[in-house]
């Protein structure tokens, strides 16, 4: 693919990471810190680039640094859907399309981000770059469903129009606090505690 970098090196603040995530695992078995090395290279992507992902480069850079064979870790990161391959949008919509969601509304939550983002469907990126899409399994919180992922945030209790209105608010380069969007107080009953009331 022509979008790969030819080459990968982790950047100083990447570097002083690695000590301690390989601090974490006994001696000979360093190759269990392949996840947060991976990660850390989308991260790093993510700042230089403006785009979280990991190439294939930073895949052989990560074999070499934990002494393991990269096929090993293209299994690992191919397996993972916390993994962007290829470059993606500024904002990576995640969509749940698990039952919970899909029962309370999880369609208009993707129509929502197709219509406001610009995005033909999931797997695609808007064409002023600032958006991809994608519908993922269960992301834990469905209690709160319908729910959608920007980057690491959670918006929870979205319906069409405060998915729009979150879309909005990304492109003006706001960033909503995350949670529900309707007040829930964490995982409460919608209309607000039903027990417990007073001490």
């Amino acid at each position: 693919m022509s979008e790969q970098p030819d080459s990968f090196a982790f950047d100083a603040e990447s570097e002083a990471q690695i000590p301690k995530i390989l601090a974490r695992y006994p001696a000979g078995k360093q190759a269990s810190a392949v996840i947060p090395l991976l990660y850390l290279v989308q991260e790093q992507m993510r700042r230089q680039t403006g785009s979280a992902w990991v190439p294939k480069a930073a895949m052989d850079v990560v074999a070499q640094r934990l002494s393991m064979p990269p096929i090993r870790v293209y299994e690992v990161a191919t397996f993972y859907y916390m993994f962007n391959l290829r470059p993606i949008g500024r904002y990576h919509l995640q969509v749940c399309g698990t039952t919970p969601c899909m029962l309370r509304g999880a369609e208009e939550v993707m129509r929502a981000c197709c219509d406001a983002a610009g995005v033909k469907g999931p797997g695609q990126t808007s064409a002023d770059g600032l958006f991809t899409l994608t519908e993922v399994e269960c992301l834990g919180a469905c209690v709160n469903a319908p729910v959608l992922q920007v980057d690491e945030d959670y918006y929870e209790d979205l319906d069409y129009d405060r998915t729009v209105a979150l879309i909005e608010a990304l492109k003006r380069g706001e960033r909503p606090p995350p949670g529900s969007t309707i007040g829930r107080q964490g995982s409460a009953a919608e209309g607000g505690p039903t027990s417990l009331t007073e001490v």
